[in-house]
């Protein structure tokens, strides 16, 4: 199923999938995905010493070393806190570093988180910069759609948090519009039905190289399934059955199902990425005693204020992602960070991916304790493994 304009008579739209040669086209050929979840946020999990840190260069050093391991993707949260929020004081803003690194860096794609409702940008706002970096980027960024789940983002922004489904809707007519000025060959006027702007004879240009930039969204709610049915090109999955690898490999066969059913009623494509901590070591006794150590570094325990890794698990949240960390039925995780968990030697690491893959997962957004190291490390002992597995080509 194609979208089509807003405007009355307006053209059919097309995205990244609709060509063969797109970056994101071309990076679909491979059997798993890679990206790499960065943090441009002091992230303090552990007093177990790494070196991480928030800043740009450090996070550009990352993806380019991403890039030259043939990764696809990169991509980093944003998070709009009070003071005293994240575990440190600084956090640089995913959209603008992101699209920053368009110009330094030749392949990856380059996912910029952007709470879209906030604001509320206006959708030439959203339309124009991102036109913009997808020229810089030749096609190599896009958005990763957020609609705020945190009642005191909301509140910082001077309104109480939108209801969880209307913010769906919301979202879905602004990008009924941005989508419209990505690809009209007119001007378009539209009057918001459930939001706060319009448009009188908009027009965008230039158009994006490859009809839009690449849309992802994160969901897990039924109304968060059926937008990102219809408007992403990756989704980005949780496990029901919280971060445990055993537990996550038990639920997500049923819940890739229905996302992958969504989409194909929609008539689209689409992929699923879901996000690992790799916690890896020569042996798995090895990898066990460095999650250990991390444990033994965390200065609250589980449960508490900064359950998640950081402060922010302490604010109102109606996301549904998450759920399954509380679910006492699923063996649950270290709190390691990421989605899942996925701590062992190099050959179990792999085993744990391919088993991921197997059950519909088409590409991991890995998470590293050091990035740095951890990262170089992946590239020297899991990559080739992966390789041989078959995962990368």
């Amino acid at each position: 199923m194609s979208a089509v304009s807003v405007r009355e008579g307006g053209p059919v739209l097309k995205g990244p999938w609709d060509f063969e040669n797109s970056p994101l086209s071309k990076a679909a050929k491979q059997p798993l995905l890679l990206g790499l979840f960065l943090s441009l946020q002091d992230i303090r999990l552990s007093s177990y010493p790494t070196s991480n840190t928030w800043t740009f260069d450090y996070n550009l050093d990352l993806v380019r070393k991403a890039e030259e391991l043939g990764f696809e993707l990169a991509f980093s949260r944003t998070q709009w806190l009070p003071k005293g929020g994240y575990d440190g004081e600084s956090s640089l803003d995913a959209f603008v570093a992101l699209g920053a690194m368009a110009a330094a860096t030749s392949k990856i794609i380059l996912i910029s988180t952007m709470h879209v409702l906030y604001g509320p940008l206006h959708p030439l706002h959203i339309a124009k910069y991102g036109a913009t970096l997808d020229h810089i980027a030749k096609g190599r960024w896009g958005i990763n759609i957020v609609t705020g789940h945190r009642a005191i983002e909301h509140e910082m922004f001077g309104w109480q948090r939108i209801e969880h489904d209307k913010r769906y809707d919301m979202t879905a007519e602004l990008f009924d519009v941005v989508n419209s000025l990505w690809g009209e060959t007119e001007n378009i006027s539209y009057q918001g039905k459930v939001s706060p702007w319009s448009l009188e004879n908009a027009w965008v240009t230039p158009k994006p190289i490859y009809g839009r930039p690449v849309l992802v969204n994160a969901t897990g709610s039924p109304a968060g399934i059926e937008f990102a049915s219809k408007y992403s090109d990756l989704i980005f999955i949780t496990s029901p059955g919280g971060s445990h690898i055993d537990s996550a490999l038990e639920t997500l066969p049923e819940h890739i199902a229905t996302i992958k059913a969504a989409a194909k009623a929609q008539g689209r494509t689409i992929k699923t990425i879901i996000n690992p901590v790799i916690v890896s070591r020569d042996t798995t006794e090895e990898a066990e005693a460095y999650a250990q150590s991390i444990v033994n570094g965390c200065d609250v325990k589980v449960g508490s204020k900064r359950k998640f890794g950081n402060s922010a698990g302490a604010y109102d949240s109606d996301a549904h992602a998450w759920r399954g960390r509380k679910d006492s039925r699923h063996k649950q995780g270290l709190n390691l960070g990421g989605n899942i968990e996925i701590i062992g030697s190099p050959e179990l690491v792999v085993e744990k991916l391919a088993a991921l893959h197997r059950i519909g997962i088409d590409g991991v957004q890995l998470n590293f304790y050091d990035f740095k190291p951890d990262l170089d490390y992946f590239g020297r002992k899991i990559l080739p493994l992966m390789k041989e597995a078959g995962l990368r080509i």
